[in-house]
């Protein structure tokens, strides 16, 4: 037995995505525990919780909406990027590197989307 959204490759990807940025964003200094980390790491797993309850008993529009919940989570994890790279917190690889994980994210997010019209 599974959860439906448990079979979806755009939840796979956000809790693959959600555990990156938790792992990186442990690298913050301490005062910005209950700012900028605790901020990134909710916006990501708002990424994958939205995708799921969207899926549960949801009509295709209820989804659709979920799903643009999630695809606004991921442009305030890729402010909070900006964030900590302007803090030299994170260097331009790393930024780099989740920012474009956050694009990709984002498009697929976006393409499955428009398959639910």
């Amino acid at each position: 037995m599974s959860f439906k959204f448990e079979k979806l490759i755009i939840w796979q990807d956000s809790m693959t995505f959600g555990e990156e940025i938790y792992l990186m964003s442990k690298t913050f200094p301490n005062e910005e525990t209950f700012n900028l980390t605790s901020q990134i790491r909710r916006a990501v797993d708002s990424v994958a919780l939205n995708i799921s309850e969207g899926s549960i008993l949801q009509s295709n529009k209820e989804f659709r909406r979920f799903l643009g919940y999630a695809i606004r989570s991921i442009s305030e994890i890729v402010t909070c990027l900006y964030k900590a790279k302007y803090r030299n917190y994170i260097n331009e690889e790393i930024f780099d590197e989740h920012y474009d994980k956050s694009y990709k994210l984002m498009n697929t997010i976006i393409a499955f989307r428009k398959k639910l019209l």
